[in-house]
């Protein structure tokens, strides 16, 4: 059965670093070049775009991250990484990532981080 799982989340303090894993397991076959997305939503608030990488390697990250946070993906293509550095309190969220083809969609359970002042 095909399963997206989101790991890495934990608690720190503002200016650390966490790494987020989307691992993709074998059962997950998405044609093309899949694209792979962050996401995060925050107590209260709606869900917010992280960030994303294409199969060739693009990326598009959204402006209250960039400079700190950066995507990346393993040669198989199977796992995506999120760096995340210069936590700030309004980093805290459940993060989940998401990944799209043509037919096809996999959302993964979230993973929590919570940055203290």
């Amino acid at each position: 059965q095909g399963q997206l799982v989101a790991s890495g989340g934990d608690s720190v303090q503002a200016g650390g670093s966490l790494r987020l894993s989307c691992v993709s397991s074998e059962y997950i076959t998405c044609p093309g070049l899949p694209r792979t997305n962050w996401y995060r939503q925050a107590p209260g608030k709606e869900r917010e775009f992280v960030s994303s990488i294409d199969g060739d390697g693009t990326t598009t990250t959204a402006d209250s991250v960039m400079g700190r946070f950066t995507i990346s993906q393993d040669k198989a293509k199977t796992t995506v990484y999120l760096q995340m550095n210069s936590l700030i309190p309004e980093d805290t969220a459940m993060y989940n990532c998401r990944r799209t083809s043509v037919n096809c969609d996999y959302w993964s359970q979230g993973t929590q981080v919570t940055v203290s002042s």
